[in-house]
């Protein structure tokens, strides 16, 4: 039986946590071809892969980079993202090609995520009413966005609305996906069978400084890319007006997404972008209005 699905598995000094995950993959009961993105690991990483298709890359270009360096590559029907810290059961990717095959009018799957306890991280992303992704562990079957650790995509689809946002490095690229494919009248489901179970912080470091400044780079990029624009421009200033008001409050909270010099830096990259972030704005595919997908999932 030929494979219909490419597994993308993106890696940075992985050395602790890759063979799982493809010693998971070797026992998925769907055949399928599988690409490691090395992110130029220095950690040893490199010997553990050498047997498997490597694509390594000249520098670190982070998840959304390695996402988009290799998806020329791909030519099969569907595309999976797996992080290199997460190890899906046997039946995961099964399971992911069986859902999408019975329903047509979708894009993407994603995964029940799992933590290493058992506990859910989730299953679905929502879009919340200030424009953040947010991790579901309850859904039905159709959410707003999956959660880019462990998904399945249609291939012609995600290269039809653009591809992998590179330039985001890390977090919310599934979320702007999710967010083109639906402007382009695609769903994305919840798939409860389809399993892995993730080390989550493995690879980043959740809460730290740079992973503030990514997330909140990148969701203000994503809604100046996907939002309408009242909405989009709404948020933007309400950052603004939060990071010029924090010299001045008392009881900052202490999380780093506080930080003056945080913010400050993000909003200089968010307006050093904004020429080019516009462009591709213009260049989405909109068969269903951005008006009309916020209204429907914004704050669901």
């Amino acid at each position: 039986m030929s494979a219909v699905s490419t597994v993308v598995v993106v890696t940075w000094r992985g050395r602790d946590h890759i063979t799982a995950c493809l010693d998971a993959l070797k026992t998925q009961k769907s055949p399928h071809r599988t690409i490691i993105v090395d992110n130029a690991s220095d950690d040893g990483t490199a010997e553990l892969i050498s047997g498997h298709e490597v694509v390594r890359l000249p520098r670190n270009r982070g998840y959304a980079g390695g996402l988009a360096a290799v998806l020329d590559m791909v030519e099969t029907p569907y595309v999976a993202w797996l992080n290199d810290d997460a190890a899906p059961d046997p039946s995961w990717l099964s399971e992911l090609e069986r859902a999408l095959d019975g329903e047509p009018g979708a894009a993407a799957a994603t995964s029940s995520i799992l933590l290493m306890d058992g506990s859910t991280q989730s299953v679905g992303v929502a879009l919340t009413a200030d424009g953040h992704g947010k991790d579901v562990v309850l859904a039905g079957r159709e959410v707003f966005g999956f959660c880019g650790g462990a998904a399945l995509l249609r291939t012609a689809e995600l290269k039809a609305v653009g591809g992998v946002p590179a330039s985001f490095f890390c977090y919310y690229e599934d979320t702007d996906t999710a967010w083109r494919l639906r402007l382009a009248g695609h769903r994305v489901i919840s798939v409860g069978p389809a399993r892995v179970r993730h080390r989550h912080g493995a690879s980043t470091r959740p809460g730290s400084a740079l992973f503030h400044r990514w997330n909140e780079r990148n969701r203000l990029l994503m809604l100046l890319r996907c939002a309408p624009a009242s909405a989009a421009f709404a948020q933007l200033a309400r950052f603004l007006v939060i990071t010029a008001l924090l010299p001045f409050r008392r009881n900052v909270p202490e999380a780093a997404n506080f930080r003056l010099g945080l913010r400050t830096r993000v909003l200089a990259e968010v307006l050093l972008r904004l020429p080019a972030t516009l462009v591709q704005r213009l260049m989405i595919r909109t068969t269903v209005s951005r008006r009309s997908v916020w209204q429907d999932w914004a704050g669901r």
